[in-house]
């Protein structure tokens, strides 16, 4: 796919036109009240992954509803704890996958928490945690997209945001851990929650989005026909009566919205061939963004971003705002990837 959206100038001066809903902050706040009068619960079990090097523990804490999530705990083994943290969220349709996969933000020296996705999972990165549906919901378009989507209570994203944010509290819950230093990251619909995370829970360390997911809703599903987006058009191309009242409820789940409200240090990657996540809808939100920022851009890449690279950047960003290390002379992103400096909101 070639350049379809902004030209890069009209990119990085891009903002989202869609309003914030006038009782957002209300909503969220009582929505996390309401989440956090269940007991966390967190649970840690060890288990053996046959890895010597790290540590696992199959993690069980209480999220939306006080309904169980799961997700996996890796200490890296002889390290002086306590440690900081990286909390992972996942893309769209994964779930937490097998414990000895994904393992980097430990072998890196951290205690990386992957955290499961509600209802999802596929063959090769399977879930663990249900979704009971709220009493109520709409029917909707397969996938999660429209889930509940004509009442923002029962709207699908809402159960995960508030998921995401109870998985911060749990991995501050486990003794390893130094609760003062915690980051979040995650790639498309896991950088859609480490947005919303870092909006509503005011003292990380790091937030690192990659090619961030649903970001500036209205101009995603008109720009493009790829799913996940796909689903919101295919639903209102059948329910042609609702489309105000999925966008109205539709904004208070937009990235854009979270990103304005947080504060934390953060990393963005966009691929500017994406079709999956437009790369102007990144930079809404990243334009957005109310704490200093950064962004990895990289030029021929789709939904795919910057992949192993971009882990590159994330390890010298992280290592940098935790120790005060600058990485060296090394050349940032491949050298080839347009790195913009550190930007105040």
């Amino acid at each position: 796919m070639a350049l379809f959206d902004l030209p890069l100038d009209g990119l990085r001066a891009y903002r989202a036109a869609a309003a914030v809903p006038a009782d957002f902050d209300e909503f969220w706040h009582g929505t996390l009240a309401e989440t956090r009068g269940y007991d966390l619960a967190a649970e840690f079990t060890p288990c053996d992954t046959g890895l010597r090097a790290v540590e696992t523990f199959d993690v069980r804490f209480s999220g939306w509803g006080g309904q169980p999530v799961r997700g996996w705990l890796h200490l890296p083994v002889g390290v002086e704890r306590p440690l900081p943290a990286v909390v992972q969220y996942i893309g769209y349709g994964g779930g937490r996958g097998l414990a000895h996969r994904t393992t980097m933000w430990a072998q890196a020296g951290y205690a990386h928490l992957v955290v499961d996705t509600r209802g999802q999972g596929s063959a090769s990165t399977p879930g663990d945690t249900p979704d009971p549906e709220p009493a109520g919901a709409n029917p909707h378009h397969p996938g999660f997209m429209t889930r509940g989507v004509l009442d923002r209570d029962t709207y699908y994203y809402r159960r995960v945001f508030a998921d995401a944010v109870r998985a911060v509290e749990a991995v501050r819950a486990h003794p390893a851990v130094d609760g003062v230093r915690v980051a979040v990251t995650g790639g498309s619909q896991g950088g859609a929650m480490t947005l919303a995370v870092a909006g509503l829970v005011g003292d990380l360390v790091a937030a690192m989005p990659d090619v961030p997911f649903l970001c500036d809703f209205r101009r995603a599903v008109d720009l493009v026909d790829t799913d996940p987006y796909g689903e919101i058009r295919r639903y209102l191309k059948v329910h042609r009566d609702q489309v105000d009242r999925v966008f109205a409820n539709l904004g208070y789940f937009d990235c854009v919205n979270h990103a304005a409200r947080a504060s934390a240090p953060a990393l963005f990657s966009v691929g500017l061939m994406d079709e999956t996540c437009p790369p102007s809808t990144v930079y809404a939100a990243y334009n957005a963004y109310a704490g200093e920022r950064e962004i990895s851009e990289y030029p021929f890449n789709d939904h795919e971003g910057g992949e192993a690279f971009q882990e590159v950047e994330q390890l010298r960003y992280l290592r940098r705002l935790l120790d005060g290390e600058t990485g060296g002379d090394q050349p940032r992103g491949g050298g080839e990837v347009g790195q913009r400096p550190v930007e105040p909101a």
